[in-house]
């Protein structure tokens, strides 16, 4: 099975990327998925962020302000690094069994938005980086997401630049332009990927 190692800032559109290699028959591990499903209410790693960043972050169903969760652990190193302690563990030790779980496949997209900064690319077989200029994607997040501007650049300064992502890609996928455009990329993509078996 090849590591497919899939990532970009964001609002880069990796999760469209994503699920058209799934239409191809890839299975796909979202690490953004799996970090939501680390803390459902109830959950260990939900309370020990409730400790650390307020317990008025849940609501009264145990469901978690995700966005307010955000604006407070993206505020500096400090914060971002206290949410990663709590949450990357319990992450990883899900991924790790996904992956066991695909073993027999061909190759899987890993969707991971912080495979640079994590320093996972060396576990990777190919990195596939999806890129936007940071105007583009600042936009679409405003207008799709509702997200305000300056707390888009913010978490754009806690990620890897697009220079470090391009340094580690294998294949760059421009998405600037309509899902039509990227239809051709993804489909050469398939071929690099079917290449590596």
């Amino acid at each position: 099975m090849k590591k497919i190692g899939l990532t970009g800032g964001i609002g880069s559109g990796k999760t469209t990327v994503s699920k058209l290699l799934e239409k191809e028959g890839f299975p796909v591990i979202n690490a953004d998925e799996i970090s939501r499903q680390v803390m459902e209410p109830g959950s260990e790693v939900l309370n020990d962020v409730a400790e650390i960043f307020g317990s008025d972050l849940i609501d009264k169903d145990g469901n978690l302000d995700r966005a307010e969760l955000a604006r407070r652990a993206f505020k500096d190193d400090h914060s971002t690094e206290a949410l990663n302690g709590i949450t990357h563990p319990a992450i990883r030790w899900r991924t790790e069994r996904l992956f066991e779980q695909y073993r027999d496949e061909e190759a899987v997209i890993y969707d991971m938005p912080l495979l640079v900064e994590n320093n996972m690319v060396r576990d990777m077989d190919m990195v596939v980086v999806v890129e936007v200029p940071a105007d583009i994607r600042i936009e679409r997040l405003v207008s799709s997401r509702g997200l305000d501007a300056d707390d888009v650049r913010r978490r754009m300064a806690q990620q890897a630049t697009d220079e470090e992502r391009a340094a580690v890609a294998d294949v760059i996928i421009d998405n600037s332009g309509t899902e039509t455009d990227l239809a051709p990329q993804v489909k050469k993509l398939v071929e690099k990927i079917h290449s590596l078996s």
